[in-house]
């Protein structure tokens, strides 16, 4: 069975691009355009792994992030947080609240199926 794969983005381009390239990827994909919308698609399926942006409205990706976390029905769940963001401190900050790895933008696509698929078979 495809891996499923939350996008979470603000930016409609980013969302439609992510979108299509986990989709050639073979992967089952949702996308969500803030945080609380993420959460809601978490709470009522949860996916393999959340692609996750940074700087979004209600709730930012560290406190989705922090969200899926802190709810042990989720602990499986992988998280790339994905940013413009490219400080180290912004990095550090976001593997401490748990996220798995940390994708600044702009990013090279075949860099994210890469990453999403080494951090999948690491989960199985």
């Amino acid at each position: 069975m495809a891996n499923k794969i939350l996008v979470v983005d603000d930016e409609p381009n980013i969302v439609l691009s992510l979108e299509f390239l986990m989709k050639q990827a073979g992967f089952q994909v949702r996308t969500a355009s803030d945080g609380e919308a993420a959460l809601a698609a978490i709470a009522a399926e949860p996916p393999d792994l959340v692609l996750l942006d940074v700087m979004m409205p209600r709730k930012n990706g560290y406190e989705v992030c922090q969200a899926i976390r802190a709810n042990p029905a989720w602990k499986g769940t992988r998280i790339i947080m994905l940013t413009a963001k490219g400080r180290e401190v912004e990095r550090e900050k976001g593997l401490a609240l748990g996220a798995d790895d940390y994708i600044t933008k702009p990013f090279s696509t075949q860099e994210v199926v890469e990453r999403v698929r080494e951090l999948l078979a690491e989960a199985d």
